[in-house]
């Protein structure tokens, strides 16, 4: 993105001089409060919304000058929500991954079949597979979600809250899943956080928004610290390093 800003029909300008990049093999953590933008920025990322300034581009190629189906081969989103998939299994939704890849008829090949059988083993789902999806628990079906994404075979991947309504196990889970396929396939991968821990323990650069403009873009250690945070988050936080690996972790503190 450069010198980005994106506004909606209303008028209201949801985000103002925008300007990052994301490489491959990195994942860019994106933190703010609610209302700073962090939709909108997943919106431009992917093409569905177009910059009313500046450009945002993807491989080099101004998005602008994609039509869907050329960015769907090169962009997997993964939405915060789960979409429901009643009388789909496992294998079915993850194929549905495939579609930007596929005719009209969208008859599965054996490049299909290959993508899928990876994907599937790369979320832990291959003893899913013949299940419905309707019938899994919210955090296996985060993984269906992101097994579909990956089927895509997309060179970017964009992840809006993938942590969000999972108790902790299920969380790190997906997490790991997402780093190490981040690594192993040489992803650019923008992800959407609330949880300052997960930035902290994932990404390999942090963007941080506070009212539609970037307030820093960094490591860990230069974006994520305490006078930063406070000020965007508008909240006290602890800030302490672990001692056994030097990583950080935040704490809120109750208000007196």
């Amino acid at each position: 993105m450069r010198d980005v800003a994106a506004s909606y029909p209303t008028g209201r300008l949801a985000l103002e001089g925008i300007s990052l990049d994301v490489r491959a093999g990195e994942l860019c953590a994106v933190l703010g409060p609610n209302g700073a933008g962090k939709s909108t920025l997943v919106r431009v990322l992917s093409g569905s919304l177009r910059p009313a300034r500046g450009e945002a581009t993807l491989l080099g190629r101004p998005l602008a000058g994609m039509d869907r189906r050329a960015i769907a081969r090169c962009v997997a989103v993964v939405p915060q929500g789960i979409a429901s998939a009643p009388g789909f299994t496992v294998r079915e939704v993850v194929m549905m991954g495939r579609a930007p890849h596929q005719g009209a008829w969208m008859l599965a090949a054996g490049r299909d079949e290959e993508a899928v059988a990876r994907a599937l083993d790369a979320c832990d789902l291959v003893g899913l597979a013949g299940r419905p999806v309707a019938e899994l628990s919210g955090g296996e079906q985060k993984r269906v979600a992101i097994a579909r994404a990956l089927a895509q075979e997309a060179q970017v991947l964009i992840l809006d809250e993938p942590g969000a309504h999972l108790d902790i196990r299920h969380s790190i889970e997906v997490h790991e899943v997402v780093r190490r396929e981040v690594a192993e396939r040489r992803l650019a991968c923008v992800a959407v956080l609330h949880d300052l821990n997960a930035a902290a323990q994932y990404a390999d650069r942090v963007a941080l928004l506070k009212a539609g403009r970037l307030v820093a873009h960094g490591t860990v250690e230069e974006v994520m610290t305490y006078r930063r945070l406070k000020d965007v988050f508008e909240a006290e936080l602890y800030v302490g390093v672990n001692e056994l690996d030097g990583s950080r972790y935040f704490l809120p503190v109750r208000g007196r």
